[in-house]
């Protein structure tokens, strides 16, 4: 009986009947109080509360066919211009995807229950419930292709750079056409948020990129570069009192490529830190089948992806991204002011060099005491 106490002294659940006219937040607040809405609730505040604050430098990662369902435009925009994402992990496809709509087209709400043979036929691509015409897909990839020939990306980059130079030259259609804020390209371009992809030959980008390179044209993505930059990115947060969140929207390689930067620094370059400080997943995956995109934010301990001492500050929401992102950045947006934009692709190239110098200093280390022994 000594623990009864401590384990009865939650929020008691007795909510007040929801109301017309309740913001978003309010609901979240009174009635998301258990099972995966009390998840949700969790990390709606540990995102608000201590995640945003100015010296904690955040990671999202997008998996999902997240940008074609308007996730991009209606979530990860705001998000970008209020600075409450710093850097971004995404697969090929959802940027790929985002550029339809910086290029003016137009994808629709349709059904899944439908003839895929006949769409075939009618030249009408399907993503579930999405559908659109194949011209959408052949024109974004005369663009795309039109552009990375230009001069411009004509030489070895990692795939931050190529995101930025592509955000550009929307950037640059958007002025003429008198629009704004397209696309996610075009507000991470401006707001200076780098943008990587893992993989970068399985998106239609890539397939693009590769094309070019039968012409002996084109970006050569350098792989390296973007696992040098990311593990800059957040070693550099981690210096005095800066913190490091991650915010997964699904799972797959985005979500690791976010999560392995604090091996490289531990594991592979050898220097010290302890993991990321705060750890908020949106998934549909299960932990038992051992796959990644379900692995929990304790497993990520023995890895040592997760500060061990920071486990409290981990949240796993079970549901769909399109239901909890909306929800979190309506929330977001009506507590906390934008941050300053800390603007780290322009910074690349100083956070690779601190992480350079440090990790030679400390492989000289070691390499001296592999001929002299530890000094005591």
């Amino acid at each position: 009986m000594a623990h009864k106490k401590s384990f009865l002294s939650g929020q008691r659940i007795y909510p007040d009947p929801i109301r017309g006219g309740m913001t978003v937040d309010r609901l979240i607040e009174e009635t998301f109080l258990a099972y995966n809405g009390g998840r949700l609730q969790k990390a709606c505040r540990l995102f608000c509360e201590k995640m945003l604050q100015e010296d904690v430098t955040i990671g999202l990662s997008l998996s999902g066919a997240l940008t074609p369902a308007g996730v991009g435009r209606s979530c990860l925009i705001p998000l970008i211009k209020s600075g409450f994402v710093d850097w971004i992990v995404s697969t090929g496809a959802n940027l790929y995807h985002d550029t339809h709509y910086g290029l003016g087209m137009s994808l629709h709400r349709g059904t899944h229950d439908v003839d895929d043979t006949l769409l075939r036929r009618e030249g009408v691509i399907r993503i579930y419930d999405i559908l659109f015409d194949y011209n959408v897909l052949l024109d974004t990839d005369n663009y795309l292709r039109a552009i990375m020939a230009e001069k411009p990306f004509n030489k070895e980059m990692s795939t931050a750079e190529l995101h930025y130079l592509l955000g550009r030259y929307l950037a640059a259609r958007e002025k003429e056409m008198g629009v704004e804020d397209t696309c996610v390209l075009t507000v991470a371009y401006r707001a200076g948020v780098p943008c990587y992809v893992s993989s970068p030959g399985d998106s239609s980008i890539g397939m693009n990129v590769a094309e070019l390179a039968m012409r002996g044209t084109g970006p050569r993505i350098y792989v390296s570069r973007d696992v040098n930059e990311t593990a800059g990115i957040v070693y550099a947060a981690r210096q005095g009192d800066g913190k490091s969140g991650v915010v997964m929207l699904g799972g797959g390689s985005p979500k690791n490529f976010v999560l392995q930067t604090e091996p490289q620094i531990q594991e592979i370059l050898g220097l010290t830190d302890r993991g990321h400080d705060y750890f908020i997943q949106i998934t549909d995956a299960r932990a038992d089948t051992g796959g990644l995109s379900g692995a929990t934010p304790s497993e990520a301990v023995s890895w040592g992806k997760v500060d061990p001492d920071r486990l409290t500050d981990s949240v796993v929401v079970y549901t769909d991204s399109t239901i909890a992102v909306p929800l979190l950045v309506a929330y977001a947006m009506s507590r906390v002011k934008p941050r300053p934009l800390k603007r780290l692709y322009d910074r690349r190239d100083e956070l690779v060099e601190k992480l350079r110098k440090d990790f030679l200093a400390e492989h000289e280390r070691r390499q001296r005491e592999r001929v002299t022994g530890p000094h005591r």
